[in-house]
């Protein structure tokens, strides 16, 4: 009887303990669930720039011993072990009081793009969190997919192409060096059209003009410093044209008479001057002899030095090079002037029947009737040699 009491007294005093027990064991558990290791926050992605260094922080709390590494996520290769690097100089971490593991990375290389993990060797299973790291890469022209000069017949199509390498992938820009607007020809027209700029990796060029003649600029840009540029020139080959200003020239002897002709060839063209279609003229006492080049342009002129009754007669500007031969043809006779003055060391030119005074013509005083006479005289002398 004695034996039953004293165990009905045992299990009552145990039952009255066992609210106290469980709170012993939940405050056990508890203690143990928030002593286990967290990220506090997430790492995120960030961007860098090629060569510069990369820094993306891990942070934790609660780490305890636990040991924190920095890993590559897509291939799993091991880059940090808590406060050492593992693979190479280029990696470093630190702690960034008073929780956070900060991978650093440079200098910064295009082949670290992508997305790195920073795990915690907890148990029975690690847990882990990743971050992603994009690197800029500044343009860079591609030199063997990239148009060298051009060299082209005119009225043949041409295209000009410009390839560039970078991250974010590059624009390219194309716009004349001497800034001078583009001109692209309009479909199924001969007509320009004027641009400043055009966008695209290539620059098509149809039935090439010999004003499209020039050098160009491939501008590879993508917002990451700096831009990148090429020059590359277009040549357009073409056969001479000459054109003559003024086919028909008079000037009183005595003076100094200039004769003009413009040229446009391309490649370079050799010049000279005839006289009747016979002796070469060579720049000398007698006559000089001048050219001005601009791009595929020239001017020629020849200055006949004291005019007199011998250097009347046809005169021939020639201009040849390896694609054909062109010629002007200019026309000189003697104007006779009566005058009181005797004063004519200044030039005179006449063409198409208009007289026109050159500088210092002024210092010659003419009667009214006979100006009259000699612009009607030089009607006359105009119509002859049409």
């Amino acid at each position: 009887m004695r034996t039953g009491k004293s165990c009905f007294w045992t299990m009552l005093q145990a039952l009255a303990f066992l609210p106290t027990m469980a709170l012993k064991d939940s405050q056990t558990s508890n203690k143990k669930i928030t002593e286990e290791p967290e990220f506090e926050r997430p790492i995120g992605n960030h961007t860098f720039f090629l060569g510069r260094e990369a820094v993306i922080g891990c942070a934790v709390t609660n780490l305890g011993k636990h040991k924190v590494g920095w890993l590559r996520a897509e291939d799993q290769t091991v880059l940090t072990m808590h406060d050492r690097a593992v693979l190479g100089p280029r990696y470093t971490v630190n702690l960034d009081a008073p929780q956070t593991w900060q991978l650093r990375i440079r200098p910064l290389r295009a082949e670290d793009r992508g997305c790195y993990m920073c795990q915690i060797n907890t148990q029975p299973t690690m847990i882990w969190q990743i971050g992603c790291i994009d690197v800029f890469v500044p343009p860079d022209i591609i030199s063997d997919d990239t148009s060298s000069d051009v060299s082209v017949q005119e009225l043949e199509n041409a295209t000009l192409t410009c390839k560039a390498t970078g991250h974010p992938p590059p624009k390219i820009t194309w716009r004349r060096e001497d800034h001078e607007p583009i001109l692209l020809k309009k479909l199924q027209s001969r007509e320009f059209e004027k641009v400043e700029s055009y966008v695209g990796s290539s620059l098509p060029l149809l039935r090439v003009d010999r004003r499209q003649m020039g050098t160009f600029l491939c501008i590879a840009s993508n917002d990451v410093p700096p831009a990148v540029s090429k020059r590359i020139t277009l040549l357009v080959n073409f056969a001479p044209t000459v054109k003559v200003p003024n086919q028909l020239l008079g000037a009183p002897l005595g003076t100094d008479v200039k004769l003009k002709c413009y040229v446009e060839a391309y490649p370079n063209t050799i010049n000279y001057w005839i006289k009747n279609r016979g002796e070469m003229l060579l720049d000398g006492p007698k006559y000089t002899i001048r050219e001005e080049k601009s791009s595929y342009k020239v001017s020629m002129w020849l200055t006949i030095n004291q005019f007199s009754k011998n250097d009347i007669g046809t005169y021939n500007c020639i201009s040849t090079n390896s694609l054909g031969k062109s010629e002007g043809t200019l026309r000189l006779y003697e104007i006779k002037l009566n005058s009181q003055s005797d004063d004519f060391n200044n030039q005179i030119s006449i063409a198409g029947g208009l007289t026109e005074a050159a500088k210092g013509i002024s210092k010659v005083q003419l009667p009214s009737n006979r100006i009259l006479k000699l612009t009607l005289c030089s009607i006359v002398l105009s119509n002859m040699f049409m």
